[in-house]
């Protein structure tokens, strides 16, 4: 096609518009799935402001499984918003939430391990050596369950580095 024809068509402004609409769809479906921040030293949702999305971290211990919390059981810890199934969940974490809370902040400690920070999944957990972990990916939660010493030694290794960096 001739560029005449295609002014007359109008087949250029045509092409950047679907282009420009296939960028913004782009960068949209993007930020959907980077809802988490993972500039902070606490994983928490940019847009909510909750921590470990809204689930209930004293709930890993006592009901062995991921609960979500509610509004009505809430406290602010570390910058974030914590929410609760029931109030003496939440008095359990106000008193100890260094107990209660994520370890690595709720990053991947398989992540960590090779000194990445990547954020974890509330619907992917273990609780080992009464502490809470979160990773991103199932499989890193069955590697992790499998040996978690092995992981853990080299995570906590390289913590303090990483966690200077997310402070920055």
């Amino acid at each position: 096609m001739t560029a005449e024809r295609q002014e007359k068509n109008g087949w250029c402004p045509g092409i950047a518009f679907i282009a420009l609409l296939a960028a913004l769809l782009a960068l949209a479906g993007l930020d959907r799935t980077a809802g988490a921040a993972t500039t902070e030293r606490l994983v928490v949702n940019r847009y909510s402001g909750l921590a470990i999305e809204g689930f209930d971290p004293v709930a890993y211990f006592t009901d062995e499984r991921a609960v979500r919390g509610v509004p009505d059981y809430e406290v602010s810890e570390a910058g974030a918003v914590w929410r609760f199934r029931n109030e003496s969940n939440r008095a359990a974490f106000a008193a100890h939430p260094e107990i209660y809370g994520p370890q690595f902040g709720g990053y991947d400690p398989i992540d960590i391990a090779r000194g990445v920070t990547a954020g974890g999944n509330p619907r992917f957990w273990v609780v080992t050596g009464q502490r809470l972990y979160l990773f991103g990916l199932e499989e890193h939660r069955a590697a992790f369950a499998a040996d978690p010493q092995r992981f853990l030694t080299e995570a906590e290794a390289r913590w303090p580095a990483l966690q200077q960096q997310l402070a920055q």
